[in-house]
C-alpha cells in the first residue's frame, strides 16, 4: 500500500481553524481558565480585547494538552508522571469542573469571497458542553462529545476583515472517580471508576480502565477536540447526503440504489424559494434530479428512489469486499441545488456497493458474517483511541496501515472509546476494513442521564458515518444494554446494518483472555479462567507484547528500567493488569536470565511473537466449520495502545512496530502453513474465495547447529475460504537439540513459493496450564549459546512523492541459521524513526536465504540524516548511514 495523497476527508474549499501551535495551522489560538477572568463572553467575543496572560493553545485538542505543550504539568505519559499519588497533574474529581473550564480564543478572517453568501461555522466535536460566541454573540450551546454542530453565522461575521471566535468548553457534568464500585463486570469494580461517567456522552475510558491508566485523564478530555472550519453556500444548502444499496440475489448482479439528501433553506426572508437538485453518481453516467420548494427556514428530507429513477438501477456493479476477499470499489454521488439555475450548493460521498448481514444459524448458535452473500470468518481486533485525543492525520494513517499489514479484516470500536474521524473511515473503506461501531456505554459504568443529549450524539454521528461500505455492524453498548429507542432511531437513520443491544448477546459470548498466560494454554483452549474461549464468537482475547528498548527509553528513566522498577512498570500495565512483571517476565527468563534492560527487551520480543502467533494460528486452526469446535470470529484484545505502555501490541504508543505486528501477518496472511505446539501437527489456512489444488506443503526441521534432522512434504488441496488441518504430524528425533527449529514452506501447483513460516521449539514437555512448561514457553536458554551466523546486505534508496522508500537485501552467507533479525531505520540520535513501515521484520534467515524488505517512510525523516540499522539474535551488529 503506498502513501495516501492527502487528506480527502477534510473539504480545501474550506477555511480550516486549526491552531499554528503543533498543527502548523494559520491561526493563534490561546486560552485561559474561566475562574481566572472576570469579563463575559460578549467582551472576550469582541476585536480589541486584550488577551495578555493568557497561554497558546493546541486546537484541535484538550486542555491538558494544552497545559503539557505549556508545561505548566509534565507529559503524562512519562514514568509516574500520571499517578494520582505522585501529586504532579491535578484530578478534575479532586478540584472540582471549574478547575478545567476555560475559553479558548482566536481571531479570523472573511474573505471577500464569502461576501453575499451565507457563511456556515462548522464545530466537528467538542468536549463536553460549550457557549460559541462570534463577534459579542452567543451563536450556539453545544452539549455531547459527539455532536457536529453546524451555525449559519453570515449576519454575524465580518466579510473581508477580521473576526473572533471565543469558545467557552465545560468538562463532562459528572467527572466521576477513580473509587471503586460495588457492581460491573465481576472482578473488574475499579474500571470505569466510580461509574459516574457514563452518566455524560464522552469517551468513558478517560475516567481509567484497567488496560491503561486505572486512575484516568486528569481533565477527562475536555476541548475542542476535533476541527473547526467556515464555509459558503448560496440562497439554498445541502447536508448529509446517503445512499442505499439493495442488492438483487443470489448473484448479487444488480444494484438498486436509494439516493437522499437533506435541502435547507436558510433565508430570513418570507417567501418560497423554488430549487432543483441535481445528482449524479460520477463516472457511471447516471444523472437524477427532483424540484422542491421550501419555505422559510425549512429543511426537508429529498428521496431519489429507483421505483421512481429507473436509472439508479444498476447492472453488474463493481461490488465492495474487505480484506483478501475481493477488491474494495467505490463509486461517488455528487449532489448540486440550482436556484434560477444557479448553482447555490453542492455536496459529495463516495459509497460501496455490498451487502453486510450477519445470522446465529450456526451449529453453537454464535453470529456469523456474511459479505455479498459469502460467509465470513472475522479476524478482528478492538480499536482503542489516544487518550488525551492526540489524534493526526499521520497517526491514522500509520495505524491503519499496520492494520491492513497485519490482516485483520474487523475493528471494533470499543464503548468506551470514541466515534472515529471521517479520515479514518476513509481509509477504512480503502483498505477493505470493516468496523464495528460502539455507542459510548459499557457495563461498568451509569447510563446517560440525558437522553436527547445521547440521541442527538447518535443521530449525528450515523449521518457522518453511513455512506462507509466499511461500516458493518451497530452495537449500543459494551457489556450493558442500551438506551430505549436506540433500534429505531439506527433504523430510521439508517436500516441498512445489522445492530445488537450490547457486545455480549446475540451470539456473541463473554470475551477473555486478557493476560499474560502461558502460550500452550492457547492451543489447549485453557487461556481463560471462564472456560474454553476458542469458540464461537470470542469478542475480546489477547495478549501483550513488550515494546523494544529504545521505546522503554522514552517512558522513563534508566534507573526505572534497570533492574525493573515495579511501581513504575506496573503503573505503565495498567497497575500490572498484563502481568509485565511477574508473568511476563518469568517467560522471558525462560531463555536465560538478563543482565540488563537491552538483553530483557530483545528476549521480550520473542516473547511478544510467540504470544501473537500462537493466538491468531490456535483461531486459523478452528476457523467456522473446519477445527475441532466451530468458530466464527475473533477480535483481539485490544489493537493500539492508548498511552505509552510496557504491555504494548503490535505496535507502542509511538507508532513503533513489535515482533507482533510480523508475526500477526504472517499468521494471517491468506495462505498459511502452521505448526501447532500441542499436537506437532502441520496445517494449511486459505482465506482467499478460491480454491487452490495441488499445493504442497513442506516441513524441514534443524538442530541448535543448523543441521537438518527431519523433513516431510505432503499433497495438500486447498478448498475456498477453508483449511486443512493435521496435513501430517512432525516426528522429532528423540535426539534432537533441546532448542531447535521448523521451517514450513507452502508451494502453488507450479512448485512457486507461496508462504513460510518458522519456529523455534523446545524440547520440555507441557505439564498443564498452572505451570509454565511446554515447547512453546520454556527451556530456550541454549539459545544463549547458538553459533553466530553472518549477513552480507546492500540496499537502493528511491525518494518520490515526499516519500523515501530502501530496499534493503540481507542474505545469510554462512552454515548457520540467522536467527531473529531486526531492521531499524534511525535519526543522528539513533532514535527510531517513526511512522515507517517495513515489509518483514524479526524475520529468520536460513543458510544461504536471500530476502529483500522495503522500509518507507517520510522523505521529512531525512533531515540531519538516515541510518539503518541491521541486528539480530547471533549476528553482528551493522550500522550504516544512507545516502
Amino acid at each position: 500500500m503506498g502513501q495516501h495523497k492527502g487528506r480527502e476527508a477534510m473539504d480545501t474549499a474550506r477555511i480550516w481553524l486549526a491552531s499554528d501551535a503543533v498543527h502548523g495551522g494559520c491561526h493563534v489560538w490561546k486560552m485561559k481558565r474561566v475562574q481566572d477572568l472576570s469579563d463575559d463572553g460578549k467582551h472576550i467575543s469582541t476585536l480589541g480585547y486584550r488577551t495578555e496572560g493568557w497561554m497558546p493553545a493546541v486546537v484541535p485538542g484538550t486542555v491538558l494538552r494544552s497545559l503539557v505543550y505549556n508545561k505548566v504539568y509534565p507529559e503524562p505519559y512519562y514514568g509516574i508522571n500520571n499517578k494520582l499519588d505522585s501529586h504532579l497533574i491535578p484530578d478534575i474529581s479532586e478540584t472540582g469542573r471549574d478547575f478545567y473550564t476555560y475559553w479558548f480564543r482566536t481571531e479570523f478572517a472573511v474573505p471577500e469571497t464569502f461576501d453575499k453568501k451565507n457563511v456556515w461555522m462548522q464545530l466537528d466535536g467538542i468536549n463536553y458542553r460549550a457557549e460559541v460566541w462570534v463577534n459579542g454573540n452567543l451563536l450556539s450551546m453545544i452539549n455531547g462529545m459527539f455532536v457536529k454542530e453546524v451555525i449559519n453565522v453570515t449576519d454575524f461575521v465580518n466579510v473581508g476583515s477580521s473576526n473572533v471566535l471565543a469558545i467557552k468548553v465545560y468538562p463532562v457534568d459528572m467527572p466521576g472517580s477513580t473509587a471503586p464500585k460495588t457492581w460491573g463486570a465481576a472482578g473488574e469494580f475499579h474500571n470505569g471508576g466510580n461509574g459516574n461517567i457514563g452518566l455524560n456522552t464522552t469517551m468513558l475510558m478517560s475516567v481509567g480502565w484497567d488496560f491503561t491508566f486505572m486512575d484516568g485523564i486528569r481533565d477527562r478530555c475536555t476541548g475542542i477536540w476535533r476541527g473547526i472550519s467556515l464555509y459558503t453556500t448560496g440562497d439554498v444548502a445541502l447536508r448529509d447526503p446517503f445512499v442505499k444499496s439493495d442488492l438483487r440475489k443470489p448473484d448479487y448482479d444488480e444494484a438498486h440504489e436509494t439516493v437522499s439528501v437533506e435541502v435547507i433553506n436558510p433565508s430570513n426572508a418570507n417567501r418560497t424559494v423554488r430549487c432543483r437538485v441535481r445528482g449524479e453518481i460520477v463516472g457511471e453516467d447516471i444523472i437524477f434530479e427532483q424540484h422542491v420548494s421550501l419555505m422559510r427556514g425549512e429543511r426537508k428530507l429529498l428521496t431519489f428512489a429507483p421505483a421512481d429513477y429507473p436509472q439508479l438501477v444498476m447492472k453488474n456493479p463493481r461490488l465492495w469486499w474487505p480484506v483478501n476477499k475481493g477488491p474494495q470499489n467505490l463509486y461517488k454521488v455528487k449532489l448540486t441545488v440550482y436556484v434560477n439555475d444557479n448553482p447555490c450548493d453542492s455536496v459529495s460521498t463516495t459509497f460501496g456497493i455490498r451487502e453486510i448481514v450477519s445470522d446465529v444459524n450456526t451449529p453453537d448458535g454464535s453470529r456469523s458474517f456474511y459479505v455479498n452473500g459469502k460467509r465470513l470468518f472475522i479476524r478482528g481486533s478492538n480499536w482503542i483511541p489516544e487518550a488525551m485525543l492526540r489524534n493526526s492525520d499521520e497517526r491514522t494513517y500509520a495505524e491503519l496501515r499496520y492494520t491492513r499489514q497485519a490482516g485483520i479484516n474487523l475493528l471494533r470500536m470499543w464503548g468506551g472509546g470514541i466515534a472515529e474521524s471521517d479520515y479514518f473511515f476513509q481509509l477504512c473503506d480503502e483498505l477493505g476494513i470493516l468496523v464495528w461501531q460502539e455507542f459510548w456505554m459499557t457495563g461498568d459504568t451509569k447510563h446517560p442521564q440525558d437522553r436527547s443529549v445521547y440521541f442527538s450524539n447518535v443521530a449525528s454521528t450515523v449521518k457522518r458515518i453511513r455512506n462507509h461500505p466499511s461500516l458493518a455492524y451497530y452495537v449500543a453498548s459494551n457489556e450493558s444494554t442500551e438506551v430505549s429507542g436506540m433500534s429505531s432511531l439506527l433504523e430510521e437513520l439508517d436500516g441498512t446494518r445489522g445492530y445488537q443491544m450490547q457486545s455480549e448477546c446475540a451470539g456473541v459470548h463473554d470475551g477473555s483472555p486478557y493476560k499474560q498466560v502461558n502460550p500452550m494454554q492457547h492451543y489447549e483452549d485453557t487461556a481463560s479462567p471462564r472456560g474454553s474461549r476458542v469458540n464461537g464468537f470470542n469478542p475480546e482475547y489477547g495478549a501483550p507484547t513488550l515494546p523494544t528498548v529504545e521505546i522503554l527509553r522514552e517512558m522513563m528513566d534508566e534507573k526505572d528500567l534497570w533492574p525493573i522498577n515495579k511501581e513504575v512498570w506496573d503503573y505503565l500495565d495498567g497497575n500490572g493488569f498484563h502481568g509485565m512483571t511477574t508473568l511476563y517476565t518469568d517467560l522471558v527468563n525462560q531463555y536465560g536470565v538478563s543482565q540488563s534492560i537491552d538483553e530483557f527487551a530483545a528476549k521480550g520480543q520473542l516473547v511478544g511473537a510467540v504470544n501473537s502467533k500462537s493466538i491468531w494460528e490456535v483461531w486459523n486452526y478452528n476457523k467456522l466449520d473446519y477445527g475441532s469446535r466451530f468458530c466464527s470470529g475473533v477480535l483481539f484484545w485490544y489493537h493500539n495502545c492508548p498511552v505509552r505502555q510496557v504491555s504494548a501490541r503490535m505496535w507502542d504508543w509511538s507508532l513503533e512496530p513489535t515482533a507482533s505486528l510480523y508475526h500477526t501477518a504472517n499468521a494471517l496472511e491468506p495462505l498459511h502453513a502452521q505448526f501447532d505446539y500441542l499436537t506437532n501437527t502441520v496445517s494449511v489456512v486459505n482465506d482467499y474465495y478460491k480454491a487452490f489444488d495441488n499445493c504442497r506443503v513442506k516441513a524441514v526441521v534443524y538442530d541448535m547447529d543448523s543441521r537438518k534432522v527431519w523433513e516431510k512434504e505432503a499433497r495438500v488441496d486447498l478448498p475456498c475460504d477453508g483449511v486443512v488441518n493435521d496435513v501430517f504430524r512432525i516426528d522429532f528425533p528423540e535426539q534432537i537439540s533441546q532448542v531447535h527449529f521448523i521451517r514450513l514452506v507452502l508451494e502453488n501447483e507450479k512448485g512457486e513459493e507461496i508462504s513460510s513460516n518458522f519456529y523455534w521449539r523446545s524440547k520440555d514437555k507441557y505439564e498443564g496450564k498452572n505451570t509454565l512448561t511446554g515447547p512453546a514457553t520454556s527451556g530456550f536458554e541454549d539459545l544463549q549459546h547458538m553459533k553466530h551466523s553472518r549477513l552480507k546486505s546492500s540496499y537502493k534508496m528511491k525518494i518520490a512523492n515526499g516519500r523515501c522508500l530502501v530496499d534493503v537485501v540481507l542474505k545469510n552467507t554462512s552454515r548457520q541459521i540467522a536467527f531473529f533479525n531486526q531492521l531499524q531505520f534511525l535519526n543522528a540520535e539513533m532514535q527510531p524513526v517513526r511512522p515507517s513501515f517495513y515489509t518483514d521484520n524479526f524475520f529468520s534467515l536460513m543458510p544461504g536465504e536471500v530476502k529483500t524488505v522495503t522500509i518507507e517512510t517520510a522523505e521529512r525523516n531525512l533531515a540531519g540524516g538516515l541510518i539503518l540499522r541491521i541486528k539480530g539474535w547471533n549476528v553482528e551488529t551493522v550500522t550504516r548511514k544512507l545516502k
